[in-house]
């Protein structure tokens, strides 16, 4: 198939060009700046330099291109991890899961798409109901003011691409990433890495919030799968081990060889770092990703975290 990869240059689009490519999928991958063309198309991407908040440049792309499929892996969440850049990253990031994707569905229509696959977020899971929930469950309605505009961007975007009857929809809910290229890696660069190697990402409160966690490579395996195979509706993509952050936070520290985080009171962090991010830390729900596996016949190369720290943070 042809295939148009919007955000074709992060940690998730990047490996999903090698994958399709090697499948002998044609795909074609959109950057914002010229100077990831080239690795691109080392990886065996058409690369082609899109403006995803501009209309024009979207709908000219994919016209151009003529795809099958569009996934839409669009975010802005590279950079330093100070908190204006993080805040900076999440209302670009919001923009892209709302506007950008109401840019790429017309541009998809436009041209007879049959298929759009976008990322979708798991951290927003509702707070009520057991430590894990598959497919049917919603995303939380009641969010810390501080998270409501990105819980609704996340809400745009999956009913606006579920929603859609000119073709098949589907969105991603992917659990946190770890491994090469993400914030999460041995990578000496790797923000939240680096915040754990400095002591300075630490469990709050009882650390009781679950989360799911999927390598990169899983989690574009499962992408390429739900291009090739995927049914209209969501899909989660996460490993078989949803744990609470007091449980994953201390191994991972081990894993990079750096001391065990500290604990520190949710009443202490919450004028720092905002609602939104304690409730993370404590009230997160974890996501089953049974359904994926038995509709996608998807299979993980990390079933655990547990294994995929000590095997495949570089």
């Amino acid at each position: 198939m042809k295939i148009f990869i919007a955000g074709a240059s992060g940690a998730i689009g990047s490996r999903l060009v090698t994958q399709l490519a090697a499948r002998g999928h044609e795909v074609v991958g959109t950057t914002r700046s010229a100077a990831k063309t080239g690795a691109l198309r080392a990886l065996g991407a058409e690369p082609v330099v899109v403006d995803a908040l501009d209309p024009d440049s979207v709908a000219d792309a994919v016209a151009k291109a003529e795809p099958e499929v569009i996934v839409h892996q669009l975010t802005a969440l590279s950079g330093p991890a100070d908190l204006k850049s993080m805040k900076r990253m999440a209302t670009a990031t919001n923009r892209l899961r709302t506007e950008g994707t109401d840019h790429l569905l017309a541009a998809a229509r436009a041209v007879g798409v049959r298929r759009f696959v976008a990322q979708s977020n798991a951290m927003w899971m509702e707070r009520t109901g057991g430590p894990v929930t598959d497919e049917s469950g919603r995303i939380e309605p009641n969010p810390p003011a501080d998270g409501a505009e990105a819980v609704a961007a996340l809400r745009h975007l999956e009913e606006a691409v579920t929603g859609i009857s000119w073709a098949e929809g589907i969105a991603l809910r992917y659990g946190g990433f770890y491994g090469p290229g993400t914030s999460m890696s041995a990578a000496p660069d790797a923000v939240m890495a680096e915040q754990v190697r400095a002591r300075k990402f630490p469990i709050v409160g009882g650390g009781s919030g679950v989360w799911s966690l999927v390598h990169i490579a899983d989690a574009a395996s499962a992408t390429v799968a739900a291009v090739e195979r995927g049914k209209p509706g969501i899909y989660h993509v996460a490993d078989d081990d949803p744990a609470p952050v007091h449980v994953w936070l201390p191994e991972l520290a081990r894993a990079l060889g750096a001391e065990p985080p500290r604990r520190v009171p949710a009443w202490l962090v919450r004028p720092l770092a905002g609602k939104a991010a304690v409730d993370a830390m404590t009230r997160a729900r974890g996501i089953s990703s049974e359904k994926t596996k038995r509709e996608l016949n998807w299979t993980l190369m990390y079933p655990s975290w547990r294994t995929g720290f000590t095997q495949g943070l570089d």
